[in-house]
């Protein structure tokens, strides 16, 4: 399972820069801390809110502390460090807990592939042949539903991956997309189609060229996070 560094609880004061967060710390202080997440953060933060961030000892970095965990406008947590993602389904692999990828013999790491320069997530060796998978993080909730969204902002760099994923497909080899979602109170996952049709159409189109769509659903609280169970994908909104 995978802990958290030992996090302190604070209050969002705002964000900005994308990567800065103003925070209140219990006593009062004011302190600015690295904010891991490029995506707009909709729906998942609202200034007042709470927050979980960890400290860093090194004396090289200009900001040490780093955004770990927000409290939704929907009262959900959301893991908003997104880097933490391949780290998750890395131990859910290894441990064995994503069924569909049970079984590998060798795992590799930001393998490059493609025909547009790409490096996929993972590259997994099985008997009968490799298979490539890419993970997303996803954190974009909605109220009154239990169905998460991805992406959160017009990603170009998401839909290459799936034009990337659906060539392999095309050719017989094994592509996964696998959606990591780090948000709790959930219990199935969408495309975005109001945020960006053009990812939501490239998924579709990647599924009818064989890409295999998953998605996983984790266990989140201050002190730890993991995947625990599968999730259903709606690919019709």
């Amino acid at each position: 399972m995978a802990l958290f560094p030992e996090l302190e609880q604070a209050r969002l004061l705002r964000r900005y820069k994308r990567f800065l967060a103003d925070i209140e710390l219990a006593n009062g202080e004011q302190i600015t801390i690295h904010c891991p997440n490029t995506g707009s953060m909709l729906n998942c933060m609202r200034e007042g809110g709470q927050v979980w961030f960890s400290r860093s000892n090194d004396p090289k970095r200009k900001l040490p502390g780093t955004w770990e965990i927000s409290e939704t406008p929907q009262g959900r947590l959301a893991c908003i460090n997104t880097g933490r993602a391949n780290g998750l389904v890395e131990e859910a692999l290894r441990a064995g807990r994503i069924s569909e990828l049970a079984g590998f013999s060798t795992l590799r790491r930001e393998v490059a592939y493609g025909q547009e320069g790409s490096r996929v997530d993972f590259r997994l060796e099985f008997p009968e042949g490799p298979a490539y998978v890419e993970v997303k993080s996803v954190t974009l909730g909605y109220p009154d539903t239990p169905v998460a969204a991805f992406p959160d902002a017009v990603t170009q760099r998401g839909a290459k991956h799936l034009r990337e994923l659906a060539a392999l497909a095309r050719q017989g080899i094994r592509a996964v997309q696998l959606y990591c979602v780090n948000l709790t109170g959930i219990e199935a996952v969408r495309p975005a189609d109001e945020i960006d049709a053009t990812y939501a159409e490239a998924l579709r189109a990647a599924v009818a060229d064989g890409v295999e769509v998953l998605a996983y659903g984790t266990h989140l609280d201050a002190g730890q996070i993991y995947i625990d169970r599968p999730l259903p994908v709606l690919l019709m909104s």
